[in-house]
């Protein structure tokens, strides 16, 4: 790596998200290349609120969701800290939080309580199977809803596929398999690779994001340890140090 500021680029929606992306990583003496690769458009739908338990899995769908899930007496289930967080900002009590911030550590900490029961899982279009299918696994009567569509917005990724060609990207950092799709899909149109990725380092959240990066031909180089973008950032870091 040069002398000068490591750059790491990510790909947050362009909300307060962000923001706080962009803080985390000059915090770690990093040089921010923000990208947003994901816009959301909501779908219109509410969660169905006759469920004994209601998931939540991001912030996002806590904006859409929270005045439906407050009115349902169902035990309210956050994937992790950050969605449980706005939960409790909208004013709605949060029963559970996994200590593993994944969909895996969520089914985990479901699975003995849940045989039987309704559960309502309230999340995006592109919400991982891990989820519904442990859940459905543990015998729960799992209904799904999606309350917003996740796009990849106009101009997304062409920042980064620029700055990778000129080789001035020491860092990518993918927080959900979406992400590496659409960076992907944006190399892809500037015929310039995917192979342009082995020359910088790729972190990213979780093993179904793992999954996708490498299924589509990504090396990955670091796993953050909880589903955090904060884990994911110094991850990241003691592989740039």
């Amino acid at each position: 790596m040069s002398e000068e500021a490591s750059k790491v680029a990510f790909f947050r929606p362009a909300d307060d998200r962000e923001e706080s992306a962009v803080e985390v990583v000059r915090q770690h003496g990093f040089e921010p290349l923000s990208d947003p690769l994901l816009e959301t458009r909501p779908t219109g739908a509410t969660p169905r609120t006759d469920a004994e338990y209601v998931v939540l899995t991001s912030v996002t769908g806590v904006g859409i969701a929270a005045e439906t899930v407050s009115e349902s007496e169902a035990l309210v289930c956050a994937v992790g800290p950050k969605t449980a967080e706005a939960l409790r900002s909208k004013g709605v009590e949060v029963d559970i939080v996994p200590d593993e911030y994944t969909s895996a550590g969520l089914v985990d900490e479901l699975a003995e309580r849940v045989g039987g029961a309704r559960v309502e899982v309230a999340r995006s279009d592109h919400g991982s199977d891990e989820l519904t299918d442990g859940l459905n696994g543990a015998g729960a009567y799992v209904h799904e809803t999606v309350l917003y569509e996740l796009v990849r917005p106009e101009g997304g990724g062409e920042r980064t596929v620029k700055d990778l060609k000129r080789g001035e990207v020491d860092a990518v950092l993918f927080t959900s398999s979406l992400t590496v799709e659409h960076l992907v899909e944006a190399l892809d149109e500037e015929g310039t690779g995917r192979g342009t990725l082995d020359e910088t380092l790729v972190g990213v959240i979780g093993d179904p994001t793992r999954r996708t990066a490498e299924g589509l031909g990504v090396n990955v180089d670091a796993v953050a340890e909880e589903e955090t973008f904060e884990s994911l950032v110094e991850a990241a870091a003691e592989r740039l140090r």
